[in-house]
């Protein structure tokens, strides 16, 4: 075998491009794994499943901020990967999918694993390239690097040919520049509009979605500026510390009653860097009565939702720091109509947090403070180990400067509950988009990280998603990747069985007969496991969890949790199931 091959040609393009990991499956033959693990700056990530590879580049590219490569082959290789391409691209992720094509000669005659990837791909990704001579590859590689990165950032799809492959490497003729990410600005004529309508709102609210996180120093000097409350959805979440007096979490399906008053409320909506998906939106009532001033890189974002009244396209940063020049210049604000002069902050609040959510005094089980619930029965038992208290005991072990990844499970769906869980602008945070992966977690933080190994690096998730996602679990293992995985263990499907318990369907199907083997596989390969059932317990088994973490082993802490304890925004969204409540704490499920 030649000292050199294409795929070191292809490897050095992508390097000089701005990548820096690349994951996958071992090909047959020596291939982009192989290249990329001899080139200076890339990182080769080999992995046991190609959904894993596609979840790996989701977390590498978020917590690095650089677009990821998932080496992948025509067939099977391709198609397996496709989940996981699925969630890059609903969360917008820089992702560059290269894959190979058959011979010529078997087009269309039977050829060994023939796909048609650039079809089958075609809603997932914002281009695709089939690359049949040597002399388009550094031109193919670029672009779809560039494509990547700019405008809304999105999953390439480069198809190489067998033939081309097959020949001498050509020399790619490195730039030693990455691809730029273009930044613009929004004209002036309306940036001016904007600051006009900002000027004359009497109550104005921020929302910003994962595309404002580069912009969050500009966007809080604006809030700060307007008196107005900043909200996220759950991509946004870190551009800014919602520790901050203006911060008042989440939109959407996690938004709970004070939330939802100040969002209804709202007469202008300074939206920024979110297409508004269904998640965002839910509950919140009258958008249509609303007027919107929208900041996006990317055109057809606008009137997607709701038709802004003033569109600002530009770069979020760019955008709104010249957007608070603007409003700067026009001279004091009036406060908003619900910032009273002795506390501007925080007239909306419901009162602090005492481990009881919003402001009925419920608790997610329908039991309340006196130790009634609200179907008219009593709670008095001694409390149980629940989502709420492990956020809590999380916080207090990791702080808050870590990776954190989240599934989106019935009760790790408790993270997203402000202030059940509170990040910082400091936080890393991995999460799933509008897809809602089942078992994307896992992957996720492997490639996070590998992208910030002097991080905890800390996952979240059911155990359901877990047992999806075992396969990363050696990748993690062999290479040393200390980080900690918190599992809440309700013995199957939280998520079906509580939508079939509201309509009165069977539920025997979303739950797991057999006992989990997911703490024996973290123990085989070294990794350490506990099942606290106190918070007193948990706050050490976390403990001993970071001490693991630290010389790179692995940890499981599961946690047995009951379906009655869903977060109240959920109920508000779904409904409640009355007096149905299956303990998993012993892990014997069981109905009242």
């Amino acid at each position: 075998m030649a000292d050199r091959s294409q795929w070191d040609t292809v490897a050095a393009v992508l390097a000089d491009a701005g990548c820096s990991l690349v994951t996958g499956l071992p090909s047959d033959e020596p291939g982009l794994l192989d290249a990329a693990g001899r080139r200076p700056g890339l990182t080769a990530l080999p992995v046991r499943d190609q959904r894993v590879a596609a979840c790996a580049a989701i977390g590498h590219a978020t917590a690095s901020g650089r677009p990821a490569v998932v080496a992948v082959d025509s067939g099977p290789s391709f198609s397996n990967a496709l989940t996981g391409l699925l969630e890059a691209s609903s969360l917008c992720c820089p992702v560059v999918v290269v894959t190979t094509r058959i011979p010529v000669a078997g087009l269309g005659r039977g050829g060994f694993q023939q796909l048609d990837q650039a079809t089958m791909a075609g809603p997932l990704v914002k281009w695709s390239v089939l690359v049949e001579s040597a002399e388009q590859l550094r031109w193919a590689l670029r672009r779809a690097v560039h494509l990547s990165v700019n405008g809304t950032p999105g999953v390439v799809l480069v198809e190489i040919a067998a033939e081309v492959l097959a020949g001498d490497p050509v020399d790619p003729a490195p730039t030693g520049e990455p691809v730029a990410r273009v930044r613009s600005v929004a004209d002036d004529a309306s940036l001016e509009r904007a600051a006009a309508l900002l000027a004359s709102a009497s109550a104005p609210v921020v929302v910003a979605g994962g595309g404002a996180k580069a912009a969050g120093a500009q966007l809080r000097a604006l809030a700060e500026r307007l008196g107005a409350p900043v909200f996220t959805t759950a991509s946004g979440r870190g551009v800014i510390d919602e520790e901050h007096p203006l911060a008042h979490g989440l939109v959407g399906l996690y938004a709970g009653p004070a939330a939802l008053r100040i969002l209804d409320a709202a007469d202008v909506v300074l939206l920024v860097g979110s297409r508004l998906e269904e998640t965002a939106r839910t509950g919140w009532t009258g958008l249509d009565d609303k007027r919107f001033i929208q900041v996006d890189c990317e055109s057809a974002v606008f009137s997607t939702v709701v038709e802004p009244a003033v569109p600002l396209l530009g770069d979020a940063a760019l955008t709104l720091g010249r957007l608070g020049e603007l409003a700067a210049a026009a001279g004091p604000v009036a406060p908003p109509c619900w910032a009273g002069p002795a506390e501007p902050a925080l007239p909306w609040s419901d009162g602090p947090w005492s481990g009881e959510p919003w402001s009925d005094g419920s608790r997610s089980d329908g039991s309340r403070s006196d130790g009634s619930r609200s179907d008219g029965s009593r709670s008095d038992g001694p409390q149980q180990l629940t989502a709420r208290h492990a956020f809590g005991a999380l916080t207090q072990v990791f702080g808050r400067d870590l990776t954190l990844v989240q599934e989106n499970g019935l009760h790790d769906i408790w993270g997203y509950q402000y202030p059940v869980l509170t990040v910082s602008d400091r936080t890393t945070l991995v999460v799933p988009g509008e897809q809602t992966m089942v078992g994307f977690g896992l992957g996720a933080a492997l490639g996070a990280a590998v992208a910030r190994p002097q991080r905890p690096t800390v996952l979240v998730c059911g155990d359901g998603a877990f047992e999806m996602s075992l396969a990363a679990l050696p990748t993690i293992a062999e290479n040393g990747y200390g980080l900690t995985v918190l599992v809440f263990d309700n013995r199957g499907f939280g998520w079906p069985r509580y939508l079939r318990d509201l309509d009165g369907a069977p539920t025997d199907v979303t739950r797991f007969p057999a006992p989990s083997h997911a703490a024996a596989t973290v123990a085989a390969l070294g990794g350490w496991t506990a099942r606290p059932t106190t918070p007193a317990e948990l706050v050490g088994a976390l403990e001993e969890a970071r001490r693991h973490n630290a010389e790179g082993r692995m940890a499981l802490l599961t946690i047995g949790v009951d379906d009655g304890d869903v977060p109240t925004s959920v109920r508000r969204v779904f409904g409640s199931v009355v007096g149905a409540v299956v303990s998993t704490a012993s892990g014997s499920p069981e109905r009242p």
